[in-house]
């Protein structure tokens, strides 16, 4: 499998408005705008949002597909929340698109919220063309990933039908979500650091309670499964917590995992992940 780190394809004729669409294949990295993205202070990899795109078994491909957003603090990306979470989505028949955001303290929000909402919409816009089902793509993020996650599930919008960039004319809503040990708020109790990198050193608390999702939830935020453990000493299992609660509220679906699961930032295990399968079964997602 080839390295996210490591490509860096400029297949800018996805991101605009191509005549013929080009297929996906295994392990290419695509680019979320076909030009310099917004509010990009340079031309490194780190500059210019992209995805890496991991494809199921042909036999086993369901039409559904998921943006990865992996942890890091917003200061960084986890390696053991890329390739290999790319990897397992689609051995279980999902098409994946592992995000490359852009981070902190280089950059802060709305850059990163705009990184997610556009892969949502890039795949949307080209999932007729690539075989995928439109109306079946979700988020998934770990840790701040899962902050990145849950804001685009709780901020989306419709998109602007009269845009010039047909990527742009369609919605940014998730129809699932998948959070695993996620910051959810940016308060008392969240992950200082994921705020710093996001927000910077001294944020409004209108912004501070923007970007607490758990405040954030409607009845129109989309499906969610959670993941978190209780001896979590990194991001307090009170962020989960918090958010279902608002679900809960909502009337929004959820299922949660909580309990004796490990360390912050365990990656993928079979603790949480049978369950995870298993939902992702129900909303019709996963090969049965």
């Amino acid at each position: 499998m080839v390295r996210f780190a490591s490509i860096f394809v400029a297949l800018a004729i996805l991101g605009g408005c191509a005549s013929k669409q080009a297929p996906l294949v295994d392990g290419q990295t695509l680019n979320l705008w076909p030009d310099t993205p917004p509010l990009a202070q340079g031309q490194e990899p780190a500059d210019i949002p992209a995805v890496q795109v991991f494809l199921p078994d042909p036999a086993k491909a369901t039409g559904a597909a998921f943006v990865v957003c992996p942890g890091g603090g917003y200061g960084g990306l986890a390696g053991h929340e890329r390739e290999v979470v790319g990897q397992w989505m689609a051995s279980n028949g999902i098409t994946a698109f592992v995000l490359r955001y852009r981070l902190g303290p280089r950059y802060r929000h709305p850059v990163m919220l705009m990184d997610a909402q556009r892969a949502i919409r890039f795949v949307r816009a080209n999932a007729k063309g690539w075989g995928l089902d439109p109306r079946r793509i979700g988020i998934m993020g770990f840790s701040a990933g899962g902050h990145l996650a849950s804001t685009a599930a709780t901020h989306w919008t419709d998109g602007d039908r009269k845009s010039a960039d047909r990527v742009e004319r369609v919605s940014s809503r998730p129809d699932l979500q998948i959070l695993i040990y996620p910051v959810i708020t940016m308060g008392p109790g969240g992950h200082t650091g994921s705020r710093n990198n996001l927000l910077g050193p001294n944020p409004s608390q209108e912004l501070i309670d923007l970007l607490s999702n758990e405040k954030q939830v409607t009845a129109r935020t989309p499906p969610a499964f959670l993941m978190h453990s209780v001896t979590d000493t990194v991001v307090p299992v009170a962020n989960s917590d918090g958010y279902v609660e608002a679900l809960k509220k909502a009337g929004v679906e959820y299922d949660y995992v909580r309990g004796e699961l490990g360390p912050h930032g365990v990656g993928l295990k079979d603790t949480w992940t049978p369950q995870c399968v298993a939902w992702l079964r129900k909303h019709g997602f996963a090969v049965r």
